[in-house]
């Protein structure tokens, strides 16, 4: 038989109501009984009976975040706001990587049963709407990006068509025409691709430049080498493009350092621009500037909607909210003489 609340009880000499409520993250407990609790789990270690907690409560305290890849540090970053957001709530987070493959993305949604996780939050690239209509598992979902509009799941997103176009705007601002873009793609999965495209469409639209699709390169993944590919492809095209837009930061760079090899200037002779604001963006040579999505209101929307889906304190409509971006600007369009990081208005979320 395992390790009983009353075994820790004793263990720490309080009562087993005291134990419950530190295990269960109650806020009304005193430093000191949380420490000698928390020491007596420790040195006994203590592990919760799952299946009874939720047979008692009807819920386990526990939420599931399934992403497509861990080695995208985008996705680390998105994983790391859902978890303090859980946390603050007395939540713990399990993190699963799908690879963006249908078979895993279906055995999250239906292989995950109710006595383990009390809801999902899913950040789909495989699955198609009639997966999740006909799912097998009847937990609380939210979904995260692109994919899958129009299923009754609630749902947090950003503009991409339009943080796509202040990418576009920005590098227009700055004199260059020939504005090629990294990243399209026409697989079924590249919801995201699309959307991007379409923004920097409109830039060059808005702007009176012709849409020209040599500039356009297409990328299956989302990978630094990816990213080298394409600006080389770009390169050796006889006329190179003066400007940048690339569809994720891990493709910018590696069209950095793509255009290093080649012994092209940043941003002199070619400036650059990406999007996601991931940590080794503002420690590239030269650095990049970046859209940069409110990571943190994003995991605080999506645990938020799951928690009001599992306590039912919300059974309304599917909410459908997009997260604010903003433009930082940095040495891969400004310059090292630049000032210190510049920020573009935050775009905020609409109400």
């Amino acid at each position: 038989m395992g390790v009983t609340l009353k075994d820790v009880a004793r263990r720490a000499g309080v009562s087993i109501k005291t134990v419950s409520n530190v295990v269960h993250g109650y806020e009304h407990v005193t430093v000191e009984m949380r420490q000698r609790v928390n020491k007596a789990l420790e040195e006994l270690n203590y592990q919760p009976n799952l299946p009874a907690r939720y047979l008692r409560q009807g819920h386990v305290s526990i939420v599931a975040l399934a992403i497509p890849f861990l080695t995208n540090p985008y996705f680390s970053d998105i994983g790391k706001a859902v978890v303090s957001a859980a946390n603050a709530r007395a939540y713990t987070v399990l993190i699963d990587s799908t690879d963006g493959e249908r078979a895993k993305e279906m055995m999250v949604i239906n292989g995950m049963y109710p006595h383990l996780i009390d809801g999902v939050i899913l950040s789909p690239l495989a699955l198609e709407a009639e997966d999740l209509l006909s799912r097998r598992v009847d937990v609380p979902i939210v979904l995260l990006g692109e994919r899958l509009f129009n299923v009754p799941y609630d749902h947090v997103v950003i503009d991409n068509v339009a943080a796509a176009r202040l990418a576009t705007s920005h590098l227009i601002s700055l004199g260059r025409t020939r504005i090629a873009a990294i990243g399209a793609q026409e697989i079924s999965a590249g919801d995201t691709a699309r959307l991007r495209l379409q923004g920097y469409r409109e830039a060059l639209t808005e702007a009176g430049l012709a849409y020209n699709p040599d500039l356009v390169t297409r990328s299956l993944s989302y990978d630094r080498i990816d990213g080298i590919q394409s600006m080389h492809q770009l390169l050796a095209s006889g006329t190179p493009p003066d400007a940048v837009f690339c569809f994720n930061d891990l493709l910018a760079l590696g069209a950095l350092r793509a255009l290093y090899e080649a012994g092209y200037r940043v941003p002199e002779d070619v400036a650059v621009v990406g999007i996601d604001d991931i940590k080794e963006s503002a420690f590239s040579m030269p650095s990049l500037t970046t859209i940069a999505p409110n990571k943190q209101e994003i995991g605080d929307l999506a645990v938020a909607f799951l928690l009001d889906r599992i306590a039912k304190t919300y059974t309304g409509q599917p909410r459908q909210t997009q997260a604010s971006f903003e433009l930082i600007v940095r040495e891969s369009t400004a310059g090292r003489a630049a000032s210190p990081q510049q920020t573009s208005p935050i775009v905020p979320r609409p109400e």
